[in-house]
């Protein structure tokens, strides 16, 4: 090749190294997206309009899939969400007021009302404690940063104990289950519909739920970017929803039918779990936001979230 040449060999070099350099950077996020992520638990309302497949067919219209991710609890799947593996999903109280003390980018969109039988503090049918008092110096499971963290919190306070006096042992469902079969604890502390099936499978006793205590309400929350971008679907799934919710007041027996059949759990568990829990979703209001507030004012005493937190700052406006 003659000298001639160089020049033109030297740009083309440098075009193919921008492109390269251009393709392995990462792309700006589109003002809209074309799939919709949702990340669900074992259990719940999402649960149900994933098997009716309804919300797959109001967003057809719009060019917009529907991809569904199973979790094991609540602050693992708002990790997904912050991280931006998933646009959507249901949690309890707790997981996201850990997860906005850690950084995370997520809105509030709805709640469901309160459902203080669908969690408890349970012990083996043999277990000698007869009382929460008596879980002074016991061990403890819990999924650490889930709903059911609030409830022990506020169970041994009114039984007149610190949150320092029980050794808490951070442990999924799974986990936790195999760890209470094993005796490897003391007590568990547990929502449905993993509740029921410890009951009904284990015998499990309950010292108590959260009646009287906590609330017990189940969030629904995006990431605020797909928020922001996307509230044409959020507003449908709310709809969706709404809708089902309505129907699953009036359906206990076919809500079980049909929880039981995704989820793999005996019909009858499954019909406990869903007596237990509560249907009419519903916009944050004041009372809602200051009730989460309250919890996350605990946990940051409690120095188990590391930083105070607004929980009104991270409502989804509903625009």
């Amino acid at each position: 090749m003659t000298d001639a040449f160089q020049p033109s060999r030297r740009r083309l070099l440098g075009a193919l190294s921008a492109a390269a350099l251009a393709a392995a950077l990462p792309r700006p996020a589109r003002a809209a997206s074309d799939t919709l992520r949702i990340g669900y638990q074992k259990y719940g309302t999402l649960v149900l309009l994933k098997a009716q497949g309804t919300l797959e067919k109001r967003l057809a219209p719009l060019g917009i899939q529907v991809k569904w991710a199973e979790f094991p609890g609540g602050p693992q799947l708002l990790e997904a969400l912050n991280v931006g593996s998933v646009d959507f999903g249901t949690t309890g109280e707790t997981p996201p007021i850990f997860a906005q003390a850690a950084g995370a980018d997520l809105q509030y969109v709805a709640y469901e009302p309160p459902a203080p039988k669908g969690e408890a503090i349970v012990v083996a049918k043999d277990s000698p404690l007869k009382s929460v008092k008596d879980l002074k110096g016991k061990r403890v499971a819990l999924n650490k940063g889930s709903n059911v963290h609030y409830l022990l919190v506020k169970a041994l306070e009114k039984a007149g104990l610190k949150y320092e006096d029980v050794q808490t042992v951070f442990l999924n469902p799974s986990d936790a289950r195999a760890a209470f079969e094993r005796g490897s604890v003391d007590a568990w502390v547990i929502w449905d519909p993993f509740l029921a099936a410890a009951e009904h499978q284990l015998g499990a006793r309950q010292l108590a739920d959260g009646v009287g205590l906590v609330s017990n309400h189940q969030f629904y929350l995006a990431s605020r970017r797909y928020a922001e971008q996307n509230g044409k679907v959020i507003k449908l799934i709310v709809e969706e929803l709404a809708r089902l919710d309505a129907w699953a007041r009036q359906n206990f027996k076919d809500v079980a039918g049909q929880l039981s059949s995704q989820i793999g759990l005996d019909v009858n568990i499954v019909r406990v779990a869903a007596e237990r829990g509560t249907y009419d979703v519903r916009l944050l209001d004041a009372k809602v936001i200051a009730e989460q507030q309250r919890i996350a004012d605990v946990f940051h005493q409690l120095k188990l979230i590391p930083k105070p937190v607004s929980v009104k700052d991270i409502v989804w406006s509903g625009q």
